[in-house]
């Protein structure tokens, strides 16, 4: 198994590489994830050790940092794509799952933020899934 995962934004201005391993997977229900992807939760990798490479389109990428706080995030200034970005003074990789074009060989290491989550969002594998649109 490679330690090199692939990743670019919707419109595909952007394109990056990823070398290393991650050290873990939260889903995270705070507010602040919920407004950055207007879902549920974000579902963000991180990294120690891993590093970035900017394949494609590294100019292209903006970035909002949440003043009076440490949340920040990186995206396509075209497609609006969540794309990954350095944390912590440059110490954490972190990194949008749902960027990534290759597969993600590792299951989600917990959930965080759950006292933050939306109210409907409870009992959802209980919902009738579709494989597709539904008609």
């Amino acid at each position: 198994m490679s330690d090199t995962q692939r990743g670019s934004c919707l419109c595909g201005a952007v394109q990056f590489e990823i070398d290393g391993a991650f050290d873990s997977f939260y889903l995270c229900h705070c507010s602040r994830c919920r407004k950055d992807t207007g879902s549920a939760h974000a579902a963000n990798l991180f990294a120690t050790s891993a590093q970035l490479h900017w394949r494609r389109g590294e100019h292209e990428v903006s970035h909002f940092k949440l003043q009076g706080t440490a949340h920040s995030r990186s995206f396509c200034r075209h497609c609006g794509s969540a794309l990954p970005g350095l944390h912590m003074d440059g110490a954490l990789l972190v990194v949008p799952a749902g960027s990534l074009d290759s597969e993600v060989n590792q299951s989600p290491t917990a959930h965080i933020f759950r006292a933050s989550a939306a109210n409907w969002d409870h009992e959802l594998e209980q919902l009738h899934a579709f494989a597709g649109l539904p008609e």
